[in-house]
C-alpha cells in the first residue's frame, strides 16, 4: 500500500513537470532585465544577484548594511558579460517604513528602468522554545521576514501590472511549509509568505505577473551560521539528518524557477521530511524522560 501511493506521488508530480510548460507562460529574459533582490547583500540573495547578472540583468541590490552591499558588488560585478551591465546598491531597512522602502525603488526605476523581477530574499532565523523566546522575537521576525516582503512588493505591483510584465519570487523556507520544532516564530512568518503569494497571484495573474515562492532547505550562508547558535538539541538532531546545500546551487534554482515559473523543486523535496522529523522529536523526548527519571532514581 505504502509503494503504491509513493509510485502515484510520483506519477503526480512528472505529470504536473510535463503539463507545467503548457500552462506557464512565456519565460522571462533576463538579458537586460532589471532585478532589484532584497537582502542581496550575502547568502542567497547575493547568489540570486550573481546568477542574473551572469545572465545579462541590471542588478539592484537592497540591504540594511552599507559596507556588505559594496563589497557584494565587486563580486558580482567580476561576473558582467557585457560592459552596459550595472549593479545598483541602496542601503536601506526594508522592514520599517513602507514610504521610504517605495522611494527606493523609485530611485532604482530611474536609473535601471522598470523592475522585471523582484526577489524578497531579506530575512533572519532564531531559533528556540515557544517559551523561551520573547515576545519581541515574533514582532521582528513578522516585521522582516513577512513586512520586510510586503514593502518591496507592493512598491513594484502597480508598474508591473501597466507593463504586462513582472516576476516576484518570495524565498520562504522548509520551515515555511513545515511546522518544524524550535521555529515557531520563524516558520510562522515564513508560511506567512505562501498565503501572502498564493492571494496575490490570483490577483495579479491577468496582468501576465507571476509569483513563485522558493523552499530552501539549510543552506550553508552566515544566516544559518548565526541560526544555529542559538538551535534546540532536538532541532539541532533535525539538521543533522539532511544535507546543507550550498547558496550557488539554491540561487540557480530559484532564478530557474522564477524565470520559468514553475512548481519549485524544494517545495516537493520539503514534504518527504515531515515523517522523519517527527520521529527524531519522539525519539528525543523518550530519551529526555529516560534521562531525568534515573537523575531523580540516582
Amino acid at each position: 500500500m505504502l509503494l503504491l501511493a509513493a509510485a502515484f506521488l510520483v506519477a503526480f508530480v512528472l505529470l504536473l513537470y510535463m503539463v507545467s510548460p503548457l500552462i506557464s507562460p512565456k519565460p522571462l529574459a533576463l538579458p537586460g532585465a532589471h532585478v532589484v533582490v532584497t537582502g542581496g547583500s550575502s547568502g542567497i540573495g547575493k547568489c540570486i544577484a550573481i546568477e542574473c547578472y551572469k545572465q545579462g540583468a541590471f542588478i539592484t541590490l537592497v540591504a540594511r548594511n552599507e559596507d556588505k552591499l559594496l563589497q557584494a558588488k565587486k563580486e558580482i560585478e567580476k561576473h558582467s558579460i557585457n560592459d552596459k551591465q550595472v549593479v545598483l546598491c541602496i542601503s536601506v531597512d526594508v522592514s520599517q517604513d513602507y514610504n521610504q522602502v517605495e522611494n527606493v525603488i523609485k530611485q532604482a526605476q530611474e536609473k535601471l528602468g522598470p523592475v522585471d523581477m523582484l526577489v524578497n530574499c531579506a530575512g533572519m532565523s532564531v531559533a528556540g522554545k515557544f517559551e523561551d523566546l520573547e515576545v519581541s522575537t515574533f514582532e521582528r521576525l513578522m516585521n522582516l521576514n513577512y513586512l520586510g516582503s510586503v514593502y518591496p512588493s507592493r512598491a513594484v505591483i502597480t508598474t508591473m501590472k501597466e507593463r504586462r510584465v513582472g516576476r516576484i519570487v518570495f524565498v520562504s523556507s522548509q520551515a515555511g511549509q513545515l511546522g518544524l520544532f524550535g521555529f515557531t516564530a520563524y516558520s510562522s512568518s515564513k508560511f506567512a509568505l505562501r498565503g501572502l503569494a498564493e492571494a496575490l497571484q490570483m490577483e495579479v495573474k491577468p496582468y501576465n505577473v507571476y509569483v513563485t515562492v522558493a523552499y530552501p532547505p539549510d543552506t550553508d550562508t552566515p544566516g544559518f551560521a548565526e541560526e544555529n547558535k542559538t538551535k534546540p538539541l532536538e532541532t539541532r538532531l533535525i539538521s543533522e539528518t539532511t544535507s546543507i546545500c550550498k547558496p550557488e546551487q539554491v540561487a540557480k534554482q530559484i532564478v530557474k524557477d522564477a524565470i520559468v515559473v514553475t512548481m519549485g523543486l524544494f517545495r516537493t523535496i520539503a514534504l518527504f521530511y515531515l515523517g522523519s522529523f517527527d520521529s527524531i522529536i519522539r525519539r528525543c523526548m523518550m530519551q529526555k524522560a529516560r534521562s531525568e527519571t534515573a537523575d531523580k532514581t540516582a
